[in-house]
């Protein structure tokens, strides 16, 4: 079954370039509010964690495809087995504010929509915990 595009717009209540690019484009930055540990494997490739590495606990690999400095970050889970589909994280500054907001891009199969939204949702809470974003 074909996964469907899910688009979620959030504000975030900064107008520093820098600092949000760095949240979306390097492993640390993507460890305050995506997984519990994130690590550069290499130049294209990223291993996310949830949870304790020691006990219960889920890796998953990531590939970057693109990367357009501050502008976009495009990358693939591994075991991903749909062609099309990606997550994509990316800032566009509002010309009223001046403020930032973040277009995430994921795909999900139908059943799974809600979820997934939930999911984006806990992190962008995350992200906001840990930076005030």
């Amino acid at each position: 079954m074909k996964k469907e595009r899910i688009q979620i717009e959030h504000k975030l209540h900064s107008n520093s370039e820098n600092i949000i690019w760095s949240l979306l484009s390097t492993a640390a930055g993507m460890q305050k509010w995506i997984a519990d540990e994130v690590n550069d494997k290499s130049h294209h490739m990223w291993e996310f964690t949830w949870g304790d590495k020691q006990s219960q606990h889920e890796t998953r690999n990531a590939k970057i495809l693109q990367m357009q400095k501050n502008d976009f970050i495009r990358f693939k889970w591994e075991d991903e087995t749909d062609e099309n589909a990606y997550i994509e994280l990316k800032m566009n500054r509002t010309e009223l504010t001046n403020d930032y907001i973040l277009t995430i891009t994921d795909h999900a199969l139908p059943e799974d929509v809600n979820s997934i939204e939930s999911l984006w949702g806990d992190n962008l809470a995350r992200l906001h915990q840990s930076t005030g974003l």
